[in-house]
C-alpha cells in the first residue's frame, strides 16, 4: 500500500516518444503550436508496479509466443469481482488488440451484409466505420437531452428494433463523447427490448473504471442471466491505466455460442496472439493499480470541477455537459455561430487548441468539440485561458 499521494501535477515530457497526440502536430493538423486535448490518451505515468513488471520483463531477455498465465486470468477476475461486484467466470475471457478490433470481430462474426446495427449517437466514431465496413446499416437511436442530460429515447429505441431488421446494439457506457454513465432502469428498459427482439448487445464498458462519485458503472451482463447469455461486453486496462499502447483487451463472452463465433472470427484472420508486454501490464494494473486508479479518479474529478466551473462562469455562451464518467468535456460551440469546418479552424488557429470536433461522433454533434481533460491542471487551466481569449474576439 503505498501512503504517499501520486504526483498527477508533475509534467511529463511526451517527445520524441512518437506519440501520436502531441508530435505529429504539424503533419495532422497543419499547426505546430496547439495544445492537443483530442485522442483518448491520459499525460500521467502508469501505475509503479507496471513499470517495474515490464522492467523486470524486459531483463529477461527472451520474448517468444506468449500464452495467458492463470495469474493473468485472476488478476482480471478478480478486478471486475472487487470493483464492480460482477462475477466472471475464466471461461468466458477471450482476447482482442483493442476494443475497436473486438467491434469489427463481432459484426464480421454475427452478421450478414445489409443487417442492421443499432448505436446511440452522438457516439464514439470507430463503431461507424466498423458498420460500414462490415456491409452492415447503422441504425440510429440518438439520445435525448432531458434536463440538461443525455438519456436514451426509448420509444426510438423500441421503434427501431421493430423494424426487423437489427442485428446487434452497440452500447457505450459509460458513454463516449457525452460522458453519461447509465443507470441499472435505463440500461434494463434497453436490454429487455433487446430481448424481445432478439438482439445481441455489443457493451463496450472501456471507461467503466473512470466514473465519478457517486455514479456507479453496472456491467450489463448483470442485469439478468437472460441478458448475459445475449451480451458481449468489451473491457480493456488501456483507458484506465494509460496502457493503449501495448494493444491488449479483454473481452468478456458467457454465452459458449457467441464466444464460439467469436473466436472463430478471430481465428479467421489469425488474431488470437498475445502482446507479451501488455499482458504484463494487464496484470501488474489489475493486481496493484486499485490505490493509483482511486487518486487519479479524484484528481480528474477536480480537474472536471475546475473546468466546469469555468466554462460556466467566463464562458457563458458555451454549455458544457458535466461528465458522470471518462476523462472528456462534451462542449456545445453552437452559440458562436460557426459551421464544422470554421469551428475547427477557429480552435485550431485562433485558440492554438487541438480538441476533437463533435461532428465526427454524428450529426448529433455538429458544433460540438471533445475535450481530453485526463492532463495536468496546468494543462486544463492552460487551455480553458486560451479558449477564453479566442472566444472573445468572436462578437
Amino acid at each position: 500500500m503505498i501512503k504517499d499521494p501520486f504526483d498527477f501535477d508533475q509534467p511529463i515530457s511526451r517527445e520524441n516518444t512518437n506519440s501520436a497526440k502531441w508530435n505529429y502536430l504539424l503533419e495532422s493538423v497543419g499547426v505546430e503550436d496547439v495544445l492537443p486535448m483530442w485522442v483518448a490518451d491520459m499525460d500521467f505515468e502508469t501505475v509503479p508496479e507496471v513499470k517495474k513488471a515490464l522492467m523486470e520483463r524486459v531483463q529477461h531477455g527472451i520474448y517468444g509466443y506468449t500464452a495467458r498465465s492463470q495469474g493473468y486470468y485472476e488478476a482480471i477476475i478478480d478486478w471486475n469481482q472487487k470493483r464492480n461486484g460482477w462475477r466472471v467466470e475464466k471461461k468466458w475471457i477471450t482476447h482482442s488488440t483493442g476494443v475497436v478490433n473486438a467491434l469489427y470481430t463481432t459484426i464480421r462474426a454475427l452478421t450478414k451484409p445489409g443487417d442492421g446495427v443499432l448505436v446511440q449517437p452522438p457516439v464514439y466514431h470507430p463503431f461507424y466505420r466498423a458498420i460500414s465496413k462490415n456491409d452492415c446499416q447503422a441504425v440510429l437511436n440518438p439520445l435525448k437531452v432531458v434536463n440538461n442530460r443525455y438519456v436514451p429515447d426509448l420509444d426510438d429505441f423500441e421503434a427501431k428494433l421493430k423494424g426487423g431488421n437489427v442485428r446487434l446494439f452497440i452500447l457505450c457506457n459509460p458513454h463516449n463523447p457525452v460522458g453519461r454513465v447509465f443507470t441499472r432502469e435505463e440500461l434494463t428498459a434497453m436490454g429487455e427490448l433487446c430481448l424481445q427482439h432478439d438482439v445481441i448487445i455489443v457493451s463496450d464498458e472501456i471507461h467503466s473504471d473512470l466514473v465519478y462519485k457517486p455514479y456507479r458503472h453496472i456491467p450489463f451482463t448483470t442485469l439478468s442471466k437472460e441478458l448475459a447469455q445475449k451480451t458481449i461486453v468489451c473491457t480493456a486496462p488501456s483507458k484506465t491505466f494509460n496502457l493503449a499502447g501495448l494493444s491488449t483487451s479483454n473481452i468478456i463472452i458467457p454465452n459458449d455460442d457467441l464466444r464460439g463465433q467469436y473466436d472463430m472470427a478471430c481465428e479467421q484472420v489469425a488474431m488470437k496472439g498475445l502482446n507479451i508486454f501488455g499482458a504484463v501490464a494487464c496484470e501488474a494494473a489489475y493486481r496493484h493499480g486499485e490505490v493509483w486508479l482511486d487518486q487519479l479518479m479524484d484528481y480528474l474529478d477536480v480537474n472536471r470541477e475546475y473546468a466546469v466551473n469555468f466554462i460556466q462562469t467566463k464562458l457563458p455562451r458555451l454549455k458544457v455537459y458535466n461528465p458522470e464518467g471518462t476523462y472528456f468535456l462534451w462542449l456545445d460551440c453552437s452559440s458562436l455561430g460557426l459551421n464544422n469546418g470554421q469551428l475547427e479552424k477557429f480552435m485550431l488557429h485562433k485558440a492554438k487548441l487541438w480538441f476533437n470536433q463533435g461532428h465526427i461522433f454524428g450529426v448529433e454533434g455538429n458544433g460540438f468539440v471533445r475535450i481530453n481533460i485526463g492532463c495536468q491542471r496546468s494543462t486544463v487551466e492552460e487551455a480553458l485561458n486560451r479558449l477564453e481569449q479566442a472566444v472573445r474576439t468572436i462578437t
